[in-house]
């Protein structure tokens, strides 16, 4: 049997005009590139053409391919990044006392499920250093004060440094980031906020939903910006609610819908299928 040929992924953006789309499949057949799948949208509101390619070649590596990137994008204004589709994603995952994110992920991490490779678990407090040891992840305890909390965060970055993550999971993290750390993690941390944004936002949003007598409660990912829950949207989904529900029985519900909602934002991410549009994403999926 023949040996399966590097496999790559190209996503960029950039100004829309006339033949995108055969310029880069010409570049990619100049780099003797075989196209597996391709996706494009262009934004009539802004003007904006984004595209996502995977494809193989043989006979070269990431560094040529990104060196011949290099030369060919300033023409066009693009924004890009190219990525080894066969390398995980290296991650670092944030949780409080709500387990039910993190015990998801490392579930389906350890089952093939998602493309990442989980290099630590931080958390303010000790609950789940037995769970992170089951899966052999180093567990860092964080404390957060209101007086620590710069020394904290500067202890947070330096472990997402040295893992050298490229993705940060806010894995029910029930602390605000600062604004220093979040312009650091932008474009790069998943929050998951147990309501349907932009409805609910802040703390408790199963009690405000409880009062307000919702017919649905929801979850969404979000990506980290210093404003809170105000990050682009990476996906959402909703659950039934009734009359007779307490919040109890809406958290317990929404935990369900929280984890399938996270787990499907970190998949996206982690196979590079989300280019940030401003506010919004653009996901080929």
């Amino acid at each position: 049997m023949s040996q399966a040929q590097p496999t790559f992924i190209l996503t960029l953006s950039c100004p829309d005009r006339k033949g995108l789309v055969h310029a880069v499949s010409g570049f990619l057949l100049d780099q003797r590139a075989n196209i597996e799948e391709a996706a494009q949208f262009n934004d009539q509101t802004t003007g904006l053409f984004f595209m996502r390619v995977q494809f193989c070649a043989a006979d070269t590596s990431l560094a040529q391919l990104q060196s011949a990137m290099a030369e060919f994008a300033p023409a066009l204004e693009m924004r890009w990044s190219l990525h080894d589709a066969s390398v995980p994603v290296r991650t670092v995952v944030f949780v409080s006392r709500e387990g039910h994110c993190l015990n998801d992920l490392l579930f389906r991490w350890k089952s093939g499920l998602l493309p990442i490779d989980i290099r630590a678990i931080i958390s303010n407090h000790r609950d789940f250093y037995q769970l992170a040891a089951s899966y052999n992840v180093p567990f860092h305890h964080i404390p957060v004060t209101a007086a620590g909390k710069a020394q904290a965060e500067a202890r947070q970055y330096e472990i997402i440094e040295n893992e050298q993550a490229e993705l940060v999971v806010l894995a029910r993290y029930m602390q605000i980031l600062s604004d220093d750390l979040s312009h650091k993690l932008s474009g790069r941390a998943i929050n998951i906020h147990h309501s349907f944004l932009p409805s609910f936002k802040g703390a408790k949003p199963y009690y405000q939903a409880h009062e307000r007598g919702v017919k649905l409660i929801g979850a969404t990912a979000h990506y980290v910006t210093a404003d809170l829950d105000e990050g682009p949207i990476i996906e959402q989904d909703v659950a039934r609610a009734s009359h007779n529900d307490t919040v109890e029985d809406l958290t317990a519900r929404g935990r369900d819908t929280e984890s399938q909602v996270l787990a499907r934002a970190v998949k996206w991410h982690s196979e590079h299928r989300i280019i940030l549009n401003g506010h919004k994403t653009v996901i080929f999926r």
